[in-house]
């Protein structure tokens, strides 16, 4: 399964600068070489590719990327959800997740029960399974909106997953799955922690209700990565992935992504990893030093 040599894993282990040109020349070679984990950009990581996005998702072919995330394509005209589906159609790509057109995100919260904030959630349930039609989606993430912190977290809770149900059952006969997506961008969140995502799939009890592990959300609000992976995986279809602090590509913080991917490339996931992240550095530099970190971290299974 350890496919390095000695000399690439001790170049790799000295983390010299001096090095960086040597590694992503080759890089270069390896261009169109597929990773052994299919890691999916966005819009804007390959700008040198141009500003059009299908001329970016070729470019992202040729560096060894085999999905693409695209949070925005609810925004996208019908015409243009096409074209991106097509484009990755005749590439042999998949598209990532999307996020549901106000899947409830903020004070438009499913905890509360109103049926005002339902009926968006829903709505947008509806629209998703359209959009995921033209550009060939499975996943579209869901975040439950803010706590309600006039009701009780048991009733809070109940809600949630009512609600979710009602979504679920919208995305079944489609084979559309919506990835609940634990955050750690405010504490007025009502989703926040990998168990408790956990629970809640169990009790809304559906194929299209499973779990998006963002390794950056969870690291910064519980930490204990492949443990809370570990305990949770029947219900983990999607992963994403951002170092931290900084949320840039891997290498550049406190996570040790090598044994994080070790973790999942020896569970036999096929899944995708959402590169849900910025960039340390910017311009060409910053896509270079982007493919090296990965090539990094994948070299390493």
């Amino acid at each position: 399964m350890q496919r390095r040599s000695f000399l690439k894993s001790g170049l790799l282990s000295t983390g010299s600068l001096a090095l960086a040109p040597a590694l992503f020349a080759n890089n270069t070679a390896r261009q169109g070489e597929a990773f052994h984990l299919d890691y999916a950009p966005h819009q804007g990581m390959f700008n040198s590719a141009g500003k059009d996005f299908i001329d970016q998702i070729k470019y992202m072919h040729d560096l060894g990327f085999r999905s693409i995330e695209d949070n925005g394509m609810p925004s996208r005209s019908v015409q243009e959800q096409t074209k991106i589906g097509e484009t990755l159609a005749k590439l042999d790509m998949r598209m990532g997740v999307f996020v549901v057109p106000k899947g409830g995100n903020g004070a438009n919260t499913l905890a509360a029960k109103k049926k005002e904030h339902v009926d968006i959630f829903l709505d947008g349930c509806r629209k998703s399974v359209e959009i995921a039609k033209r550009c060939n989606a499975k996943w579209a993430t869901v975040v439950p909106g803010n706590f309600e912190r006039s009701l009780p977290l048991a009733v809070q809770t109940a809600n949630v997953i009512e609600a979710l149900r009602r979504g679920a059952e919208i995305f079944e006969p489609h084979g559309l799955t919506m990835v609940l997506e634990p955050l750690s961008d405010s504490p007025d969140l009502f989703l926040r922690y990998t168990a408790q995502t956990y629970e809640i799939c169990k009790a809304v009890n559906s194929p299209s209700c499973k779990i998006l592990f963002d390794a950056y959300h969870i690291q910064k609000n519980e930490g204990n990565l492949i443990k809370n992976m570990e305990l949770c995986w029947d219900e983990i279809p999607y992963i994403q992935v951002g170092d931290n602090p900084g949320r840039k590509e891997p290498t550049t913080g406190e996570v040790n992504y090598k044994n994080v991917f070790k973790f999942l490339y020896e569970k036999g996931y096929k899944g995708v990893v959402g590169m849900e992240h910025g960039m340390s550095k910017s311009g060409k530099e910053g896509e270079e030093r982007l493919v090296q970190a990965y090539r990094e971290v994948d070299d390493f299974l």
